[in-house]
């Protein structure tokens, strides 16, 4: 098993591409669980083409008894198990806290073991804010991190705040930085920018995700351009990120 967190700006198109990678695993025969870090709980969206999916703090609101599996993970496109932390109600509570809280359930109902997936992505919510936002480096959840950016420098200052959080535990044997994922932005000199970025954190570039409308097309079909048309060019840009994977 191999488990991924996903990090950047908010905004930089985490949810889109992560959906895309799940996918993308998901077509090539592997099992794959999504876990949404994010109060909003739309991180698997794409994947479930429309259904409804209960955040695991919602469901705890709701109800006195603990959850069964299938109360709070729905399998999505290519047999994706998808979950959702969500986040307490707006302005009351803290939302590193919720994602806390799922994760300590998901492992009370040992979700793991019980979906044996040969891969986990955490799709987190934008920069590094709280302890509970760090949760998938520090606590030994994620193997590996995934920083995701544009060329815009407030893109740019996330990534590198991301990795200098996952520096801060370099030594303690907590996740590690994998790579980049180049979401373009067509700013100027994009590449060139996250360039210097790679060359100046001795990081590496996953790959480069061409803007195109195909991707917003399919969103907004709910579904991600794996599933669309996975012999498009930007799909096929993803799924060679998901083979380095």
């Amino acid at each position: 098993m191999k488990r991924y967190a996903i990090y950047g700006k908010g905004g930089i198109g985490k949810s889109t591409i992560t959906c895309s990678l799940s996918a993308a695993l998901a077509q090539k025969g592997y099992k794959v669980l999504q876990i949404g870090c994010d109060p909003k709980a739309d991180s698997t969206a794409s994947l479930l083409g429309g259904r409804s999916l209960t955040p695991i703090t919602e469901y705890l609101r709701q109800n006195d008894e603990l959850p069964s599996l299938k109360d709070i993970i729905v399998q999505g496109y290519g047999g994706v198990y998808c979950a959702e932390a969500g986040g307490p109600t707006p302005g009351i509570g803290c939302a590193g806290r919720g994602i806390l809280m799922a994760f300590h359930l998901l492992d009370e109902l040992e979700a793991i073991q019980m979906i044996q997936p040969d891969y986990v992505l955490y799709d987190v919510l934008g920069d590094v804010v709280c302890g509970g936002f760090a949760a998938p480096i520090r606590d030994s959840y994620a193997d590996e991190v995934i920083i995701v950016t544009s060329g815009e420098k407030m893109s740019l200052f996330a990534a590198n705040n991301i990795f200098q959080a996952v520096e801060n535990f370099k030594e303690q044997n907590y996740a590690q930085v994998r790579g980049v994922i180049l979401n373009k932005r067509n700013v100027p000199n994009e590449e060139s920018l996250v360039g210097e970025f790679l060359n100046a954190s001795g990081l590496s570039l996953l790959g480069v995700i061409p803007r195109d409308n195909t991707i917003p097309f399919y969103e907004n079909k709910n579904q991600t351009v794996i599933e669309g048309d996975s012999t498009l060019p930007v799909a096929k840009k993803i799924i060679s990120i998901a083979e380095k994977l």
